[in-house]
C-alpha cells in the first residue's frame, strides 16, 4: 500500500524566493514576471507588456531584463515580423533551482554558495539563516521518515 505524502511545495516560499533573489541579484518583481515568461515559452514585446500592467510601474524593465540576461531575443524584428523572445539559460537555471528547492532540496549553508551566510549580513538576512537550518532540518528528518 502506497504511503501518503503530503507535499508542501509553498510551506517554505518565502524563504526560498529570498534565498533565490539573494543569490541570482533579482527583485521580486523581476522573478515573478519570470515565472510567467518561463512558461510562455517564445512571446513578444506586447505579451510581456500585458502581463507587465499588473505590476508596479517601471519603464525600463523590459530592456534591463534584456540586458542583464534574463530574457533572450530568439528572432529579430524584421519588415512584417516582430521579434520573438524567450527565458535565458541564466534564468532557466534559476527557475530550475527554485523549483528544486520547493521540491524538497535543502538550501546551501555555505557562504560560497549563499550570501545569507556571509559574515556581514543584515538582521533580517541572519534571520532567514535560521529559518534555512531549520528547513534543512525538516527536510533532512522527511528523507529519513519516508521509505524509498
Amino acid at each position: 500500500m502506497a504511503r501518503y505524502i503530503p507535499r508542501d511545495y509553498l510551506k517554505y516560499y518565502r524563504v526560498i524566493r529570498h534565498f533565490i533573489c539573494a543569490k541570482y541579484d533579482i527583485s521580486y518583481p523581476d522573478l515573478e514576471m519570470l515565472y510567467f515568461l518561463h512558461s510562455e515559452k517564445y512571446f513578444c514585446r506586447k505579451d510581456f507588456e500585458k502581463y507587465d500592467k499588473i505590476f508596479s510601474w517601471d519603464v525600463n524593465k523590459f530592456n534591463r531584463l534584456l540586458r542583464e540576461g534574463w530574457i533572450d531575443k530568439f528572432r529579430k524584428h524584421k519588415s512584417g515580423r516582430k521579434a520573438i523572445y524567450k527565458v535565458s539559460q541564466k534564468a532557466a537555471r534559476m527557475l530550475n533551482s527554485l523549483y528544486k528547492k520547493l521540491a524538497g532540496e535543502e538550501i546551501p549553508e555555505s557562504p560560497s554558495n549563499n550570501p545569507l551566510f556571509l559574515k556581514n549580513v543584515s538582521y533580517t538576512d541572519r534571520r532567514y539563516q535560521r529559518m534555512i537550518k531549520e528547513m534543512n532540518d525538516f527536510i533532512q528528518q522527511q528523507r529519513h521518515l519516508s521509505p524509498e
